[in-house]
């Protein structure tokens, strides 16, 4: 018989029990790993942040850096991300010619990640990234803005972003939309969408829904 049968492989699995305190064991070191995670790598961003406005890592895959760098093709000047975790958005743009690229997140350790893939690319030099907390940021000279952030901390944002940023800035959502905003262009489908904001055209419908009139 072939020994690498999987019945032959099976055997000593089936031979052994891990018992209770096994799977005790197992357990727990599972829950410690999490933990280690948790203590180290995402809480040090959480400690001066309000529970309402915490948002959990989760790095944007291929498919949405690359949906969002469509909604912003033919653009350029300024980008930040808020929010940017490991940096790949920032780091993207800056590729396709966004200067400066900059990156907003309280994490240090998602900022070294983000140094550490800078470096790695060769483009160290050439973004920028901040432990800022994203509330107290002035965005009054950002025409492109990237965010991919909790459908809790969205309500609140758009009224920042409404408030701050210039007339001809574009905002460019992953994973979930603006509630309250009518996009002008969106890209990609399921978990990998993007919506693309005017803040002109976000600003005209604010003021045609208040009765006031721009000129």
């Amino acid at each position: 018989m072939d020994p690498d049968e999987p019945d032959d492989l099976m055997v000593p699995l089936k031979e052994k029990s891990l018992g209770g305190w096994g799977l005790l064991q197992i357990a727990a070191g599972t829950g410690f790993a999490a933990y280690v995670m948790w203590a180290g790598f995402l809480m040090p961003g959480f400690r001066r942040v309000p529970l309402k406005l915490q948002v959990p890592y989760l790095p944007a895959s291929l498919a949405q850096v690359d949906n969002v760098m469509g909604l912003l093709q033919g653009r350029s000047g300024k980008l930040v991300d808020l929010g940017s975790g490991d940096g790949r958005i920032v780091l993207e743009a800056c590729r396709q010619g966004f200067r400066p690229a900059v990156g907003y997140e309280l994490n240090p350790w998602l900022l070294r990640l983000a140094a550490f893939y800078a470096w790695r690319a060769g483009y160290s030099g050439n973004v920028m990234y901040r432990r800022e907390d994203l509330w107290k940021v002035s965005l009054a000279d950002c025409s492109n803005v990237t965010v991919f952030l909790a459908p809790s901390v969205l309500p609140l944002l758009q009224e920042k972003l409404l408030s701050e940023l210039p007339e001809d800035a574009l905002v460019v959502a992953g994973r979930f939309p603006f509630p309250e905003w009518t996009p002008i262009g969106t890209r990609g489908e399921g978990i990998d969408k993007t919506w693309a904001y005017d803040i002109r055209v976000l600003r005209c419908e604010k003021d045609r829904r208040s009765g006031g009139t721009k000129v």
